[in-house]
């Protein structure tokens, strides 16, 4: 027995192993990361590697590489890296059923998006918690994140976007039996997907538009749908993909009567499930092994079969699990309040810092102005005692020159009244030169 257990294990591994070997993707990734640095390139890298794992459900080595990148971007303060990795861990907690600790990842990630202003983050984000949401049965919040992401995503002409919304939208509209809009969103969404050759959500697509073909009782195209949907999982080897197209082809098999090929196919659906990790497809694989058993008779394993699909149900969606779902959603709510009121108060703050720059300058500005004026008043002050001086040195001056022109004018006078007194005697003595004259013409006569 032990060494048929030791068998079965090494050929899961070696499976797996295959199955990572043949992905070029992934074997690209894991050979840059042997000489990535620590930066931004490498948590990229050990980012895309969850995403790859996650895609072909080995959420193991998925959820080992977004810790890593997750620790990393903390590491260098790459908010972007940060984002990103806590949305792909929320995605594997997703696939895993455990809402509460991927709603707090969604969360933890559109708030550092919005921070960011990452609008195809925020997207993204809003998608994430939508499908949440819906796996809990809250289909009012979903609607709400559903149609905040379509919109976002419109906005930037995110056509990959687009067409995961118009899924989403769908499953919410299958999920409410609504079958018509359901579909509208479901054709939608391949068209677009098939424009931008996205096999992934082509795959998707198939699948969920045979659903609906299953729950209108149109058997031929439901079975068309899952196994076009299953030949592109198997083609890019989506392990999630191809246990969700065993289980619906499973189901369907039930309905028709083909118990055996029904059986089949649930039991390597259920094999798959368990190996990914994927309480989700466990939940629906044991729910349609019980209903298979109980339309053949099978009773006590149609019993076993509904017990183990009752377990898994109520621990995806028990009383403690929706209280960690509200916790988290609050929480967010919590954390964006305190954002907003911290900026809000960053803003205050920088106002009141400016309002205090602009005081400062107009209180430097008064005071050199005072200064200034106060310079001048004893510049004038100065000049003032300097021109007083000069004015009481120039009067004093003006008065001795006054006195001295005074004086010298009295001197002249003087001079010149004894000049013309001298003259008047000299006139008086002096012959005048005619009398000469005639006096000598009369000697002459004689």
């Amino acid at each position: 027995m032990k060494k048929f257990i030791y068998i079965f294990f090494f050929l899961i591994a070696s499976i797996v192993q295959q199955s990572i070997a043949q992905n070029p993707k992934i074997d690209s990734l894991l050979t840059l990361l042997k000489t990535d640095k620590e930066d931004t390139n490498k948590v990229h890298h050990l980012y895309k590697l969850c995403i790859d794992y996650r895609n072909i459900g080995d959420f193991n080595r998925g959820f080992d590489y977004g810790k890593q990148a997750l620790a990393l971007a903390q590491k260098i303060k790459f908010k972007k890296g940060i984002a990103q990795s806590c949305n792909s861990i929320g995605l594997i907690y997703q696939y895993q059923g455990n809402y509460p600790e991927a709603l707090k990842m969604h969360y933890e990630a559109l708030k550092i998006r919005e921070e960011i202003k990452d609008k195809r983050g925020i997207a993204g984000s809003y998608n994430n918690l939508g499908i949440n949401y819906r796996e809990e049965g809250n289909f009012e919040e979903a609607l709400k994140n559903y149609l905040a992401s379509l919109k976002i995503r419109e906005e930037i002409k995110d056509k990959d976007g687009i067409a995961t919304c118009f899924i989403n939208l769908g499953v919410l509209y299958r999920n409410q039996n609504n079958y018509t809009e359901a579909l509208k969103n479901y054709l939608a969404s391949l068209e677009m997907f098939q424009e931008i050759k996205n096999k992934h959500g082509i795959a998707n697509a198939y699948n969920n538009i045979g659903v609906i073909y299953t729950s209108q009782g149109n058997y031929m195209e439901a079975l068309k749908n899952y196994l076009a949907s299953l030949k592109i999982s198997e083609e890019i080897k989506d392990e999630e993909g191809i246990a969700t197209c065993y289980i619906n082809i499973g189901g369907l098999d039930i309905k028709i009567n083909k118990a055996e090929e029904a059986e089949k196919y649930l039991n390597k659906a259920l094999q798959i499930s368990k190996k990914i990790g994927s309480k989700e497809d466990i939940k629906e694989s044991y729910q349609n092994l019980a209903t298979l058993d109980s339309l053949t008779a099978n009773y006590k394993a149609a019993f076993e079969y509904f017990k183990l699909f009752i377990i898994y149900r109520d621990s995806l969606n028990n009383e403690e699990t929706q209280k960690k779902s509200l916790q988290a959603s609050m929480q967010y709510e919590f954390d964006k309040k305190e954002i907003a009121a911290k900026a809000e108060q960053d803003k205050l703050d920088a106002i009141s810092t400016e309002e205090k720059k602009k005081q400062q300058i107009v209180i430097y500005a008064v005071a050199g102005l005072l200064v200034l004026v106060c310079v001048f008043a004893i510049f004038m002050f100065n000049r003032f005692k300097i021109t007083k001086r000069q004015k009481s040195i120039i009067e004093k001056q003006k008065t001795l020159v006054d006195t001295a022109y005074e004086e010298l004018h009295e001197k002249n006078k003087e001079v010149m009244d004894s000049i013309i007194y001298a003259k008047r005697i000299q006139s008086a003595l002096i012959t005048s030169e005619k009398y000469i004259e005639n006096a000598f013409n009369r000697l002459m006569k004689n």
